[in-house]
């Protein structure tokens, strides 16, 4: 068998073992298909994720859940006002021994763990918020000069109310960036709602059970890596992206007259990544144009910003990208 045809093999394997466990955390989470595909999209590409919804929308549940069946360990951070950044990430403690000397030992944080919930991530102050800025790049902490590895893999979902209830500090540019894609959790549907309270109103819940562990998340995420792409998405992402840029020459006029500034590098590179994991998980061998356009929103919109004449037309940045993909799409069709 040539490496192909082993690539081919691994990839239908893989995405045997995706559909088993979506097939067990949708025991759990009900009616939130398209959430739990995006979140587990983003541990696939290695990234992290940034959940938004109302309270009481099972987004800590799915958090847990998810820690379950892929076989990591869970830590977990309420985020609160007076929260400090060595709440998060440890610090040093200075211990005397039997013998009378004195000397630091390092006590690690809730973020070393493998699968972190931050809940509530912005309710903390924006210097809380930066502590984990590090740690999400570079799979690393520096405390007191020291630098300290993560877990491996390290992943964050990091739940966040909307900016409209009182208490919440926006997260940091710099922050947003390193989210992969914005996942927003709505209500659910009536049928789907009926389901939830009977399953979580009874004696018995469903429970879940493990269907990867760290090694094999790891491998799926090598495997992801190796997915092939062709030239069309590249090219697609590329275009998508840039003309999302308000100063780049491919830009539409909403954007330009819309846009304050718009998304990085960072946003072709969770493209690139979690359309691969779209496809693994729908079971294709490599993604199309459909895995861009269904991805395009939830890794652009939290990179770019409105201009203040914008916001005041009542303008969104939802239909602004969707219309920048209607554009590529109707170029697409005319090719």
């Amino acid at each position: 068998m040539d490496e192909a045809e082993d690539l081919v093999a691994d990839i239908e394997a893989l995405g045997g073992r995706l559909a088993e466990a979506r097939s067990m955390v949708a025991k759990r989470i009900i009616g939130q298909d398209t959430v739990v595909e995006q979140v587990m999209a983003a541990m696939l590409a290695g990234g992290h994720a940034l959940l938004i919804g109302l309270p009481g929308l099972g987004k800590t549940r799915l958090v847990e859940t998810l820690s379950t069946v892929m076989g990591l360990s869970g830590g977990r951070i309420q985020f609160t006002p007076d929260l400090m950044p060595a709440d998060i990430l440890g610090s040093e403690v200075l211990e005397e021994g039997a013998d009378g000397t004195r000397s630091f030992r390092f006590i690690q944080g809730p973020v070393f763990c493998q699968l972190l919930l931050a809940d509530e991530i912005n309710r903390a102050s924006p210097r809380t918020q930066s502590a984990l800025l590090q740690a999400m790049q570079e799979r690393a902490v520096t405390v007191a000069g020291h630098e300290h590895a993560l877990d491996k893999p390290f992943h964050v979902l990091a739940t966040q109310n909307p900016l409209e209830q009182e208490g919440t500090y926006p997260l940091p540019e710099a922050q947003l960036d390193r989210f992969l894609l914005q996942v927003d959790v709505e209500y659910p549907d009536r049928d789907a709602e009926r389901d939830i309270i009977l399953a979580t109103t009874g004696a018995d819940e469903e429970q879940a059970s493990a269907v990867f562990n760290t090694d094999d998340l790891i491998a799926a995420q090598r495997l992801l890596r190796r997915m092939p792409v062709g030239e069309n998405i590249v090219e697609m992402i590329l275009d998508l992206v840039r003309a999302c840029r308000p100063d780049d020459s491919s830009a539409p006029d909403t954007v330009r007259e819309s846009v304050a500034w718009g998304p990085g590098p960072r946003a072709a590179q969770a493209l690139m990544l979690l359309t691969r994991a779209r496809a693994l998980m729908d079971g294709r061998l490599a993604p199309g144009p459909d895995d861009v356009r269904a991805l395009a929103r939830p890794v652009l919109i939290h990179r770019m910003a409105l201009t203040y004449a914008a916001r005041a037309r009542g303008e969104s940045l939802g239909g602004i990208i969707d219309g920048v993909v209607g554009s590529l799409s109707l170029s697409e069709a005319a090719a």
